[in-house]
């Protein structure tokens, strides 16, 4: 209860700014429209209410996009092209798929990294390299490309996600890897066991909260490039082409309500793999 009140007294400081920018920014807009309109007798309490509920406004109001979630979230069928249920599900799907694919390439990277110590000069820095290269600009490129293999659909916007999430957990699953104490390692030495029986008894148990926390981040990362391979290729849906289509037709309250949604779905995402991880340590006896 106690961790509920900053918490709150946040969120609400986050949603008076919010109306108060809303406010300011609609402001000049909603003169020209009163003035389109002949009315010249409007107050202030006016103006900002006007502000504060116009159709396309340059920053809607909180209200506004609550109301366009509902909606779209819980009024519109979730088989219809409208609700963000709808595309939701396609854009969890490439996240999920890419996100498995990232996680398995970045732990096999990981394991043979610290297995085979020449890999780390060799390999690291062209995994760093990987993601200097901006995803806005290599979405269309990678997209292009498997098209010219007749590859389309979910598995473009998947490579994506993989691209995004294997780094992550290619760098957290090393410094997990690694993270047994030196006494540890001579320890097994000791007990003559070998490199395998070192990597299963110490190294993958100690590597348990790295493993989780590389997962979250990972996860994260994978639906970013699911909504921007969206955005390269909108014609298949999801929460990307939702946001595409706002910005053509200039509908910011659709924009902000599908960023919502995308930003819902990698907190579910994320505590999801939270919830795990904390179950895992307890039965390891990493937390009490």
């Amino acid at each position: 209860m106690k961790s509920a009140v900053p918490i709150a007294t946040v969120v609400l400081a986050l949603i008076a700014g919010w109306y108060v920018a809303a406010a300011l920014m609609n402001a000049s807009l909603q003169r020209d429209q009163f003035a389109n309109a002949g009315r010249a007798d409007y107050s202030t309490q006016d103006l900002v209410g006007a502000s504060l509920n116009m159709e396309r406004p340059k920053l809607p109001a909180p209200h506004q996009v609550a109301s366009e979630l509902y909606k779209l979230v819980l009024v519109a069928p979730p088989t219809s092209k409208r609700s963000l249920v709808y595309h939701g599900a396609i854009t969890l799907e490439e996240t999920l798929i890419g996100f498995a694919i990232g996680s398995a390439l970045g732990i096999g990277l990981a394991v043979l990294i610290v297995s085979m110590r020449w890999l780390d000069r060799s390999m690291m820095p062209w995994i760093v390299a990987s993601q200097t290269v901006p995803i806005i600009a290599l979405a269309p490129m990678i997209v292009v490309i498997l098209n010219q293999f007749d590859i389309t659909g979910v598995a473009p916007k998947a490579a994506i996600a993989a691209y995004l999430s294997f780094f992550p957990v290619t760098v957290g699953m090393v410094k997990g890897f690694r993270s047994p104490d030196p006494l540890q390692l001579d320890l097994m030495r000791t007990y003559s066991a070998t490199n395998a029986q070192t990597f299963i008894k110490l190294r993958a148990p100690a590597s348990t909260p790295f493993f989780f926390a590389s997962m979250k981040i990972g996860a994260a990362a994978a639906l970013v490039g699911a909504v921007v391979a969206e955005v390269t290729k909108s014609e298949d849906g999801g929460l990307g082409a939702r946001l595409l289509a706002g910005s053509y037709y200039g509908q910011t309250v659709q924009i902000w309500a599908a960023l919502f949604a995308a930003a819902a779905l990698s907190a579910a995402l994320v505590g999801a793999i939270g919830f795990a991880g904390r179950i895992a340590e307890r039965r390891m006896a990493f937390t009490p």
